[in-house]
């Protein structure tokens, strides 16, 4: 990722807490027809390896797997972003941009093939995504629909090897330009312009 200095974010809580709030990535890995990519929610064990652990998994009919095992892969998390019209700066010799937050993970990726890691990975999911319902559902269903449904899926793990963040919220421009973006952005309504614009403020 081209990431210029003044957008550069190197914090790990920063980017820890970043793939936790963006959690549905982009895991990009290279097969034998060239790249290839699914769109999976993945948990970080933050204390797991030099630079954090990604967990997930995926449906086994889903053969990026059995091509990505042991294969440096990529993991996309991507975070708010929104368009930034050139007008909003009230200056000249501008241009349109965006803003956004990103984070990219990289690793080998490691099968998972122990059924009681497995199910203890699946029970984990579960209630990490289920955390804000008013009544969290559990994986408690009869034993022999969680055996079948352990054997559709394939989890993995990917100790990070490389971690790289861009936050891009137009800190390459005078203070009074970006308090202008930020109270555009607040006038848009959208829950994107609205998160980027709180990025902004710091």
């Amino acid at each position: 990722m081209y990431v210029p200095n003044h957008f550069a974010e190197d914090d790990p809580a920063k980017l820890y807490e970043a793939i936790e709030r963006y959690s549905f990535a982009t895991l990009v890995s290279l097969g034998g027809d060239g790249l290839e990519a699914s769109h999976l929610p993945l948990l970080i064990d933050r204390a797991a390896g030099t630079h954090g652990t990604l967990l997930g998994h995926m449906a086994r009919a889903n053969l990026q797997w059995k091509r990505a095992d042991g294969q440096e892969v990529l993991a996309i998390f991507s975070g708010p972003h929104a368009y930034i019209s050139p007008q909003w700066y009230e200056a000249t010799q501008v241009v349109p941009t965006w803003n956004y937050v990103a984070v990219h993970a990289y690793g080998r990726l490691e099968l998972i093939e122990d059924e009681a890691k497995v199910r203890q990975l699946l029970d984990c999911t579960v209630e990490t995504f289920e955390a804000g319902q008013p009544q969290p559902w559990r994986l408690d269903e009869p034993a022999e629909f969680v055996e079948r449904l352990v054997k559709q899926i394939v989890a993995f793990r990917i100790p990070i090897t490389r971690l790289e963040g861009k936050w891009k919220l137009n800190q390459n421009r005078p203070a009074e330009q970006r308090e202008k973006v930020i109270a555009k952005l607040e006038q848009q309504g959208d829950e994107n312009a609205t998160e980027i614009a709180k990025l902004m403020k710091g």
